[in-house]
């Protein structure tokens, strides 16, 4: 572990271009923007199925992106995961909001209504970093805490270590902090296994086929998902199920449940299905896409260790938390102010959603502290 002061040009190195400095900056100028679309939209609405919550479009990086906040009071950012968009902290906006907080939920780029770049290149973690950076200083705020679900959560680790000074404590779910994003000394996709049986669902994520097979039927797929990497999905197994993130080859490893378990709605579905409908899955797939060129712009970042308050929140039946056992085992270490970690028992990947008041409470209880 070392000390995780860096000089500009440290962090601009890490970058790799002054095209993303937003990430390592100091907070700039930004303001709501009109969502893009064939006229005029308004800079914000109120979508009526959830009128508690305000909608805007906000440039930052570079870019536009749609954010859902609720609430007043000190800022906390949502990162969601894949496949998923603002709405998987639909139940938090609401629970922070009424424990004094300010929750801002944006679609990170590439996902929902937010820009989605052509150049896959736009797609590293350092460009997500820039963009939550320029989304606090559009926001009005000197400061946030930033929480994240799955790839939300390497980003908000990132985040952390990158700008102490900007987000004042961190807020993990499923991920946990991995030393440059990944926790490799080599670029991570030369360790990712595959066979001739199996492939590493990252990998996957890489190719043609899987961006074609994600899109060929989008509700199957959002249900399947929801329901097999969930705490009432059908147990892993080495002979053909999602085991430590290993895909078989010939398919069949999700499921798609006759019905839905009762954390989640067809309504709830419905959402996700009309986003990923619209706008396909190549922006989302964009993140992992740029796994070895994102570990290779966080190369200053190399040892460092998260000097902000941090919580690490994570159900004991997801499959991520397999994946990444020896990282949860040994985190600590490079964390120093980590809180005891919250394990839910029988919960999968979708935490947030599967339970919900659990992880609100939680979240809550760790804001209180700070």
């Amino acid at each position: 572990m070392r000390d995780t002061t860096f000089s500009r040009r440290d962090m601009l190195t890490a970058a790799g271009a002054l095209t993303v400095g937003a990430a390592f900056a100091k907070p700039f100028n930004a303001a709501a923007a009109e969502p893009s679309g064939a006229g005029p939209e308004p800079t914000s609405w109120v979508d009526s199925a959830m009128p508690e919550v305000t909608h805007r479009m906000i440039e930052t990086n570079g870019i536009r992106l749609h954010v859902a906040e609720q609430g007043e009071g000190p800022l906390i950012i949502l990162c969601h995961g894949f496949p998923e968009c603002w709405y998987s902290w639909r139940h938090q906006l609401g629970a922070l909001a009424k424990a004094g907080f300010r929750a801002v939920a944006p679609d990170l780029r590439g996902y929902g209504r937010s820009d989605r770049p052509e150049e896959v290149e736009k797609y590293t973690i350092v460009h997500d970093i820039g963009d939550i950076v320029g989304l606090v200083s559009a926001l009005g705020a000197e400061q946030a805490v930033i929480a994240g679900h799955d790839a939300g959560a390497t980003i908000g680790w990132q985040a952390a270590v990158l700008r102490p000074d900007l987000f004042r404590a961190v807020i993990a779910l499923s991920v946990p902090f991995r030393e440059r994003g990944f926790g490799t000394s080599v670029a991570p996709t030369t360790l990712m296994p595959q066979n001739k049986d199996a492939i590493f669902y990252q990998l996957y994520f890489r190719t043609p086929e899987a961006e074609a097979a994600l899109g060929r039927d989008v509700r199957q797929t959002i249900r399947s998902q929801l329901y097999t990497l969930s705490g009432d999905g059908p147990p892993p197994s080495d002979a053909g199920g999602f085991a430590k993130g290993m895909l078989p080859r010939k398919g069949g490893f999700l499921t798609n449940p006759t019905s839905l378990p009762a954390w989640v709605t067809e309504t709830d579905v419905d959402v996700y299905v009309a986003e990923f409908t619209r706008t396909g899955f190549r922006g989302a797939l964009g993140f992992y896409r740029n796994v070895d060129r994102s570990w290779e712009l966080l190369a200053p970042l190399a040892g460092a260790a998260v000097a902000v308050p941090a919580l690490y929140i994570a159900g004991n039946r997801d499959v991520i938390v397999a994946v990444n056992s020896q990282y949860i085992a040994n985190q600590s270490a490079m964390v120093p102010k980590l809180r005891p970690a919250v394990m839910l028992p029988g919960c999968g990947h979708w935490a947030q959603q599967e339970r919900a008041a659990e992880v609100s409470a939680a979240m809550i209880d760790f804001l209180r502290s700070l």
